[in-house]
């Protein structure tokens, strides 16, 4: 069985805000509503949409700007990492996401975890690059270096 939703957040799997979409019941009972990234496409829930669509169209525009702010920014950064290494060359831990998040933070920049898109940390001495997504279709990468210490 299926139901009509509105998204209220930017959900890159199912769409963008104030988009109507078809879902399973169970996907939207159990993650969708309860998590805010929704509510249910109600004739009158549609009319108040309608209403205040034009307030979100502008905060989404002004979000999106200050995205694409923040990708120019980041055109210059090159973040470093000094980790142990053994006598043979095996790194001691690793570099993730929260390391970054938190670099990236200490540099004046508000990227969440969950923008970083890196599958696995980063277990090499090397110079890499990562992937930031800031928004639906605002992507950039940064270099990030990860330096040995005897």
């Amino acid at each position: 069985m299926h139901v009509k939703i509105i998204l209220r957040k930017n959900m890159e799997t199912l769409g963008k805000m104030g988009e109507i979409k078809r879902v399973k019941m169970g996907y939207a009972r159990n993650y969708l509503l309860p998590r805010g990234v929704a509510f249910l496409a109600t004739p009158a829930n549609l009319a108040w949409w309608k209403a205040v669509e034009q307030t979100h169209k502008k905060a989404q525009e002004k979000e999106e700007q200050k995205a694409h702010e923040t990708v120019e920014k980041l055109k210059d950064v090159a973040l470093s990492f000094t980790r142990p290494v053994s006598p043979e060359g095996q790194l001691f831990g690793s570099v993730g996401k929260a390391d970054i998040a938190k670099s990236l933070k200490a540099s004046g920049f508000s990227i969440d975890r969950g923008q970083i898109m890196l599958e696995t940390p980063l277990k090499q001495v090397g110079d890499f690059e990562v992937e930031l997504r800031l928004g639906p279709a605002i992507r950039t990468k940064i270099k990030v270096s990860v330096l040995a210490r005897r």
